[in-house]
C-alpha cells in the first residue's frame, strides 16, 4: 500500500504539479499538461517526449502563458482539444496563441497554432519545439527532409554534437520500431534541432527560427504567426494489438562494469563563508574530501574573502580547489600575479585551483560573435607561471554546453572540469529528473575529447548559480518551478535528495576524480532555512546523499542494471572487510516495488522484494 505523502515534505512546496489528461487515439497516447503534449507514445514505445509551443523572453526565459477556452473531447477512436494561450510581456505587450490539437485512430497527430498580438511582442523564440527521446535513439538512422525539399539519411548524434545537428529542416523520420516508423513535419517556418544533450536535458529538440537569425526579434502587430506539427506514424504489422500485461516489479541485476567512487566535494563562496564558519561541525559531519571555493574579482571578491577561505581551509582535512573566474582587463600575467599576492597575504593556499576567463561564463550561441578574451593557452600559462607549487585545472565553469564549444587545451591542464544544470529549459519535475540519463552521454563525450585526462563536475545543483543565457538568474520568492532560478524547493525536500544520489549512479562509469553536488549553507547548501520541510539549522534531506556519497569516495563500486532506469537507478559498493552495499534510489513520485534478484540481504535473506517510497534512497548490506 501507498502511504500519502505530504508534497512539502516530497518537493519543498505545497504547490503541486497540474496532472497531466491522457489522451487517446488508438495505439497513439499522449499526455496533455499546461498547454502542450509529453509522452507521445504508440503502443507504448515512446515516440516523441514533447511537442510544445514555446514563448522566449529576451534572457531565454520561458513564459507561462494563461490558458483560457479551454475544450477537451476525448472519444473512443481519437480526441480533439483547444484553448487560447494568452502571454503578457513588458511594457503592456501581450501574445494570444490559438491552438488546435486533433488526432484520430489511424491517422495523423495534428498541433497547429495560430499567434497574433494587438501590440506587437518581443521575442527569442515563438513557436513549436518538438523533443525526440535520447535512450533508444542516439546514434541511430534518421531521414531529414529539408526545406528546399531536399532528404538527408544520416543519423542522430551518439557523441553530443556542439552545434545544430541539423539545419533547414521540414520534417525528420525514425524508427520507433523495427516495424514502425514515425515521420514528423513541421510547417509555417524554418526549423533546426540542437543536441539538448549539451545542457543535460534528455532529448534532441527541433525548433523553429534558425539561431543565425538576429534575437530578440519583434511580431508585428496584427499580423499572424501560423505553424503547425504534423506527427504520422508508419505502421507495417498485420496485428497491431498488443496484449496487455500485469505491472511487474522493477528488477536489479549486476552489471559487468566497475571503478574507483569519486571525492565528493562541497563549494563555498565568499557570500557564505562566515555561515560556513558557524556550521563546521556540519562540515566535519559530512568530511568531504574536497572544497571548492569560488573567486570572483569582478564580483568585487577581494582580501577578505580569501582570509575567510583560509579560515574554513585550516579546519577542513582534506583538500581544497580555488576556481577564478579570471577579469582578463589586463595581460592575463599581470591578474594572476595580483590575484597570489592576495593569496598570500590572506595566507591562503589551496592544494588546486581553476582558472577561466570570465567572459568564457556566458554562451556564445549559433551565429553570435565570440567576446573579447585572450587565448586560452595564454591565460593557462600565466596560471602555470604564478601558482607553481598548485594543480592547475580548466574547462568552464559554466556547463558541458560551452565546454563542448570551445574546447580547451587540456595538455596544459592537470584536470578538466564543468558544471551541469537541470533547469535550463524546463523545470517540472519530470524534465529535472530525466536530464539524469544525459549525463551518461556527456560524460562519454568529455571522454571522447580528453581522453583519459583526469575530470571532475561541479557544482551542479537544481538551482542556477549563474546564467551563461542571458542577463541573469531568476528570482524564485513564491518557491516555484522556474527555468533558470537561483533557487529552487526542491533541493531542500527528498526530491533534492533523489536528485543527487540519482545524479551520482549516473555518472559513475566516467571515473571522476571528484564529484560536487551542494553547498554547505545557503540556497545549494545541505542545512535548512525557514519555511522548509526540515527545521532552520538542522540537515536537509540531500545532507544524507552528500554524507553518503563522501562515506563512500574511494571505495569499489559495481554496477548494478535496473529494468527501468526511468523508475529506479542502483549501484554496488564495497571495501575490505565490510559487506557490500546496494544504494537504490526512487527518481519518481510513486511507489515503486522492487525485486530483488539475485541479491540477499543480510539482516533480512529471505526477503526478495522491498518498496521505495516517492523520491526515497537505500543503502542495504548484502550477504556474500
Amino acid at each position: 500500500m501507498t502511504t500519502k505523502i505530504d508534497p512539502f515534505q516530497l518537493y519543498g512546496t505545497r504547490d503541486t504539479e497540474t496532472s497531466p489528461t491522457r489522451l487517446t487515439a488508438g495505439l497513439l497516447t499522449a499526455d496533455f499538461k499546461d498547454g502542450n503534449l509529453r509522452t507521445i507514445c504508440y503502443d507504448g514505445a515512446e515516440v516523441l517526449r514533447a511537442v510544445s509551443y514555446l514563448v522566449r523572453d529576451r534572457d531565454w526565459g520561458t513564459y507561462a502563458p494563461r490558458i483560457d477556452d479551454l475544450r477537451v473531447d476525448q472519444r473512443e477512436n481519437g480526441f480533439s482539444l483547444s484553448y487560447i494561450a494568452r502571454c503578457a510581456g513588458p511594457f503592456d505587450t501581450e501574445l494570444a496563441i490559438d491552438v488546435r490539437i486533433a488526432a484520430e485512430e489511424g491517422e495523423a497527430l495534428i498541433f497547429e497554432a495560430e499567434a497574433h498580438s494587438a501590440t506587437g511582442f518581443e521575442t527569442n523564440r515563438c513557436g513549436f519545439c518538438v523533443l525526440h527521446p535520447i535512450i533508444g535513439v542516439a546514434g541511430m538512422p534518421v531521414s531529414v527532409e529539408h526545406v528546399d525539399g531536399r532528404r538527408e539519411d544520416t543519423h542522430f548524434p551518439d557523441l553530443i554534437e556542439p552545434w545544430q545537428a541539423f539545419k533547414d529542416m521540414r520534417a525528420i523520420t525514425h524508427s520507433v520500431s523495427p516495424h514502425v516508423t514515425a515521420e514528423c513535419r513541421m510547417e509555417g517556418d524554418t526549423f533546426e534541432m540542437e543536441d539538448q544533450r549539451n545542457w543535460s536535458d534528455a532529448s534532441y529538440k527541433t525548433y523553429v527560427r534558425p539561431l543565425a537569425l538576429p534575437w530578440p526579434y519583434h511580431i508585428p502587430a496584427g499580423e499572424p504567426v501560423r505553424q503547425r506539427v504534423v506527427l504520422t506514424l508508419g505502421d507495417m504489422r498485420r496485428s497491431t494489438r498488443t496484449p496487455a500485461t500485469a505491472a511487474l516489479p522493477i528488477t536489479l541485476r549486476l552489471g559487468g562494469k566497475s571503478g574507483t567512487m569519486p571525492a565528493i566535494g562541497l563549494a563555498i563562496t565568499p557570500e557564505e563563508a562566515e555561515a560556513t564558519l558557524v556550521a563546521r561541525d556540519r562540515l566535519r559531519e559530512i568530511a568531504p574530501q574536497e572544497l571548492l571555493f569560488h573567486f570572483d574579482p569582478g564580483a568585487g571578491h577581494g582580501i577578505d574573502a580569501l582570509k575567510s577561505f583560509a579560515a574554513i581551509a585550516a579546519g577542513h582535512t582534506g583538500r581544497s580547489t580555488v576556481e577564478i573566474a579570471l577579469p582578463c582587463r589586463l595581460p592575463p600575467l599581470a591578474e594572476t600575479q595580483q590575484i597570489a599576492t592576495l593569496m598570500r597575504d590572506a595566507g591562503f593556499k589551496p592544494d588546486a585551483l581553476v582558472i577561466s576567463p570570465s567572459v568564457d561564463r556566458q554562451s556564445t550561441p549559433p551565429g553570435s560573435k565570440w567576446p573579447e578574451c585572450p587565448p586560452l593557452e595564454e591565460v593557462y600559462a600565466a596560471a602555470r607561471a604564478t601558482f607553481v607549487d598548485m594543480r592547475l585545472g580548466g574547462g568552464m565553469l559554466s556547463y558541458f554546453t560551452e565546454l563542448n564549444r570551445k574546447r580547451v587545451p587540456a595538455d596544459m591542464l592537470a584536470f578538466i572540469t564543468h558544471c551541469t544544470n537541470p533547469i535550463v529549459h524546463a523545470a517540472d519535475d519530470l524534465s529535472v529528473m530525466q536530464t539524469l540519463e544525459a549525463l551518461p552521454f556527456i560524460t562519454r563525450s568529455v571522454r571522447a575529447i580528453y581522453r583519459d585526462k583526469p575530470y571532475r563536475i561541479g557544482p551542479s545543483t537544481i538551482a542556477m548559480r549563474q546564467n551563461p543565457y542571458g542577463s541573469r538568474t531568476m528570482d524564485n520568492p513564491r518557491g516555484g518551478r522556474i527555468a533558470m532560478a537561483n533557487s529552487d524547493p526542491r533541493h531542500n525536500a527528498r526530491f533534492g535528495n533523489a536528485f543527487a544520489l540519482g545524479y551520482a549512479a549516473r555518472i559513475l562509469d566516467a571515473g571522476l576524480e571528484c564529484l560536487t553536488l551542494s553547498a554547505l549553507t545557503g540556497a545549494f547548501g545541505v542545512i535548512a532555512a525557514e519555511g522548509e520541510p526540515s527545521a532552520p539549522g538542522t540537515p536537509r534531506p540531500l545532507f544524507a546523499a552528500v554524507s553518503t556519497l563522501s562515506r563512500l569516495a574511494g571505495r569499489s563500486w559495481q554496477e548494478c542494471l535496473s529494468s527501468d532506469p526511468t523508475a529506479v537507478l542502483a549501484f554496488i559498493t564495497g571495501t575490505a572487510g565490510l559487506a557490500r552495499q546496494l544504494h537504490m534510489v526512487n527518481i519518481t513520485p510513486r511507489q515503486q516495488e522492487i525485486g530483488l534478484g539475485e541479491f540477499r540481504l543480510v539482516k533480512h535473506p529471505g526477503d526478495r522484494r522491498l518498496a521505495l517510497e516517492a523520491y526515497a534512497t537505500a543503502s542495504v548490506d548484502l550477504a556474500g
